[in-house]
């Protein structure tokens, strides 16, 4: 291409090859170089389609262009474009320009293919289908896919209702305390608290004071007061009154 297009020589195409390979293509070429020294370019050209031109080679480059979806968000369109026509160029030398360019934008999805058809509805060049594609890029969001971006930190949303369960109460005997049984069914006496009988006596007593005090009035003395009355209190001890 470089040879077609520009017309350079043949010697600044055989210069530009050690540029041109990459990796293990690289190391041919220099073993290459090596072995047979400086030599013309058709015989350069023999040799590459003799080493990469077999059917092994065309399956995968086949196979590398059926994997090539355009991806807006990681590949550059001028270079994903250029370098689906080289491999289509290398696999068919004979296949027009318009052939490459249509197969081209079915690897771009049906979106993008579809919005640079509408802008290119005439037979266009290459460079017109790229101008096209990178501005339906750029300008719209055709083809770009939404990266969810993780959170820091986990919220937790509380509920209204709870989903705690209730507490499980154990059944227990409320006069022995037992839970092998119930209230109805125990066989033991209750048991009365001491601090509740002592409790008992003591409102006892101080009942029997107020009833006293009741019967006795603050402005009666004991000498207005008959003394058949003064005796006749249950629980009061003998008066003793130096009365006539």
């Amino acid at each position: 291409m470089l040879q077609e297009g520009f017309q350079i020589p043949d010697e600044i195409t055989v210069g530009k090859l050690n540029s041109l390979f990459t990796r293990t293509a690289k190391k041919w070429y220099h073993k290459m170089r090596l072995d047979h020294g400086k030599q013309h370019w058709p015989w350069w050209k023999c040799e590459i389609i003799t080493k990469w031109g077999n059917n092994s080679w065309r399956l995968e480059m086949e196979n590398a262009f059926e994997s090539a979806m355009f991806n807006s968000g990681k590949d550059r369109t001028l270079t994903w474009f250029l370098k689906q026509q080289d491999i289509l160029c290398a696999l068919n030398p004979d296949m027009s320009d318009s052939m490459i360019n249509m197969k081209i934008l079915r690897k771009c999805g049906g979106e993008i293919e579809h919005a640079i058809k509408c802008r290119c509805v005439k037979p266009c060049s290459t460079e017109d289908y790229i101008h096209a594609m990178e501005y339906n890029i750029t300008r719209t969001r055709i083809g770009k896919t939404w990266t969810r971006v993780p959170m820091k930190s986990k919220m937790v949303y509380k509920t209204s209702r709870e989903d705690k369960r209730p507490e499980i109460t154990v059944l227990k005997c409320h006069k022995c305390g037992s839970t092998t049984h119930l209230a109805n069914t125990c066989t033991k006496k209750t048991k009365i608290d001491e601090v509740q009988v002592i409790e008992e006596v003591q409102c006892t007593e101080e009942k029997e004071r107020s009833d006293l005090d009741s019967g006795v009035s603050e402005d009666t003395t004991v000498e207005d007061y008959p003394i058949e009355n003064i005796t006749a209190f249950s629980g009061l001890t003998k008066v003793h009154t130096d009365l006539p």
